[in-house]
């Protein structure tokens, strides 16, 4: 098994439910680590997949259901470690994908269920994959990722513009999006545990509408929030979002506390 503390490189030890987070395409764990100790009873464990900071010298994944088997091993062993408490898990973008399919294969593996799956910044699995009409993202060059980015929205303009900093931002980029591009949703048995979705007005990656299909994925609670804004509204706005999390997971939060 991959050695936990390579994923999971900010622990704060607080909180009774421990809160995993799952970047974006390009996206690290850093991106969450001012999200540590923000959540009232919640320990948020960001996840660092391999080709980026501490693990850039990693190879990344290329099939989502190679990064979910190895990700469910590295989860199930901290839940262990925990005593088996109380956990969820949460995902922006492509994160969001692979939240949804490492909650299916702890699932396969019968390993102890998250209480909560909350995403963001992605309609639901059978809307998703790769962006429609581009050229594949391996096929692309430096020039053209970039232009990419910036329509995206996210990526500042000083790092765009810096060659060195973009050729170490392109490496996890042109991975993860390999990843989304080979993801093909296999239908199976909705879920069976809450699932909050969080939607922005302005994303034109994934609207309310397509937000609002992940109901069908669960047989428990649906709950669908909206933000104000574009694609990264939900991690632009992580004040909004860390009171929507709290609200989502204190029933659970508390009892374990």
């Amino acid at each position: 098994m991959s050695d936990p503390a390579r994923w999971l490189p900010y622990r704060s030890g607080g909180g009774a439910l421990r809160l995993y987070c799952l970047p974006h395409a390009g996206g690290s764990a850093s991106a969450f680590r001012s999200w540590i100790g923000t959540v009232p009873g919640v320990d948020v464990r960001p996840v660092q997949p391999p080709g980026r900071e501490g693990r850039h010298r990693e190879t990344p994944y290329a099939h989502m259901e190679d990064l979910v088997a190895d990700l469910a091993e590295v989860v199930l062993a901290d839940v262990a470690e925990s005593g088996g408490g109380p956990y969820a898990v949460y995902g922006h973008s492509l994160g969001a994908m692979t939240a949804f399919e490492l909650v299916r294969r702890i699932g396969a593996v019968g390993g102890p269920q998250p209480v909560h799956l909350l995403v963001s910044g992605c309609g639901a699995p059978e809307l998703c994959g790769g962006l429609e009409g581009l050229t594949p993202i391996r096929d692309m060059s430096t020039e053209q990722i970039a232009e990419l980015l910036r329509r995206l929205g996210g990526t500042p303009e000083w790092l765009l513009g810096n060659q060195a900093l973009l050729a170490m931002v392109l490496p996890p980029f042109r991975a993860d999006f390999t990843v989304k591009e080979n993801y093909r949703y296999v239908p199976g048995a909705p879920l069976s545990l809450p699932v909050t979705a969080l939607a922005a007005t302005d994303d034109p990656r994934a609207s309310v509408a397509d937000a609002a299909a992940w109901e069908a994925h669960t047989d428990g609670p649906f709950t669908l929030r909206t933000l104000m804004g574009g694609h990264f509204a939900a991690l632009e706005q992580a004040d909004v979002t860390r009171k929507h999390i709290e609200s989502a997971l204190r029933p659970w939060a508390l009892s374990a506390s």
